[in-house]
């Protein structure tokens, strides 16, 4: 395997590879990048046993090989090398030779036939969508994840595809986050699966603001998602997800109408007074106006006053700032409804009018 190429067209696929990179390798052949190069092109793969990406870019002038690579010196190698700097690579026994100019490196590699592959997708369905809006509905939501959380189920995403539409949601218990989208789905029933919160987190990073498709194919134990410039296949978790919609508050008799970003400020600033580990905040409802208050074990105390749009009974409930904020942020639009119904009850955070992008978040006791 012999072949030369320019800096950045090889730094930025490692960068996309090092996300999936194993850190703590059981095998150190997870801690490599395989290369595989051929006439006019070079494929990199990174994988941990779950996720599984796949990138390539065009070559010219190759001799054919494959060899893995340690990924982490490979990049900083990469990086490294001064800006527009041209590597020639090439492979010899069990080593390879990076030369850039005057600089020469010599890396161990490990056989490119001992990498373990992803099992092969026996596609069950499979349809298009703009990474764009795929992108969307991963941002909307994969914040309330939970995270090492014994319900492994609520450690991933629940992607729901139904005739003409895509929804995601995620959960950690405490709140959760549902949005939806449009796409060319033909189902019969309603298909579920939850992806795991590693492969959502890369999708998040590798999608693009961008119109052009992503292939999304689903088997029974694997999602694989692929672009002109990527592919990436991840393992399902197996678990049954909570019935979300029976979670999302539906008889709510007071709603608040206010400015998000003003919201938004208001329970940032009130939060640095909160209880650093519960980060419980209140909200005092009157009409016309909303009160962020916090306190803290030492004593001291934080309010703000939000003029709002409102005009039922007064209401106290605490919430924790940190899932408010998340909510808050997620919300595309320049205000923001509030519905609630009484102390005890979880709120519903959305856009106005809009059923697209929906969030709960539990009440906390005061």
């Amino acid at each position: 395997m012999k072949f030369t190429i320019q800096r950045e067209t090889l730094l930025k696929p490692l960068q996309l590879l090092s996300g999936v990179v194993e850190r703590r390798h059981t095998l150190p052949i997870l801690s490599n990048v395989l290369l595989k190069a051929n006439a006019d092109s070079l494929t990199m793969t990174a994988t941990d046993l779950e996720v599984e990406l796949v990138v390539s870019t065009n070559l010219d002038g190759t001799e054919a090989g494959d060899t893995t690579i340690p990924a982490r010196k490979f990049m900083d190698i990469c990086r490294a090398l001064t800006e527009g700097a041209l590597l020639e690579i090439s492979l010899d026994k069990d080593r390879a030779a990076i030369r850039s100019g005057r600089s020469r490196f010599v890396l161990a590699t490990l056989p490119a036939d001992e990498f373990p592959a992803v099992d092969e997708i026996r596609s069950l369905f499979s349809f298009s969508l703009a990474q764009s809006k795929l992108k969307r509905l991963i941002e909307r939501t994969q914040f309330a994840m939970a995270h090492q959380d014994v319900r492994y189920y609520l450690n991933g995403l629940l992607l729901e595809m139904t005739d003409g539409e895509i929804r995601a949601v995620a959960t950690d218990g405490h709140r959760l986050a549902y949005s939806q989208h449009g796409a060319a789905i033909n189902v019969d029933d309603n298909q579920q699966i939850i992806v795991p919160r590693k492969g959502i987190m890369e999708l998040q990073k590798l999608l693009k603001e961008t119109n052009q498709l992503a292939e999304i194919e689903i088997g029974p134990n694997h999602l694989r998602v692929t672009t002109e410039e990527m592919r990436l296949t991840t393992k399902l978790i197996d678990g049954r997800f909570p019935d979300y919609q029976r979670v999302i508050p539906h008889n709510t008799d007071k709603v608040v109408l206010a400015n998000r970003e003003g919201l938004r400020q208001a329970v940032l600033r009130t939060s640095i007074l909160t209880n650093e580990k519960y980060r419980s905040i209140r909200l005092q409802l009157e009409p016309n106006s909303l009160r962020v208050m916090a306190h803290n074990p030492e004593q001291e105390e934080a309010e703000e006053e939000v003029p709002v749009d409102y005009s039922g009974p007064n209401l106290e409930i605490g919430f924790n700032a940190t899932y408010i904020l998340d909510a808050l942020q997620a919300v595309d639009d320049e205000n923001v409804e509030i519905h609630l119904s009484d102390t005890n009850s979880c709120c519903l955070i959305s856009a106005p009018g809009s059923n697209d992008s929906q969030y709960v978040v539990m009440p906390m006791r005061l």
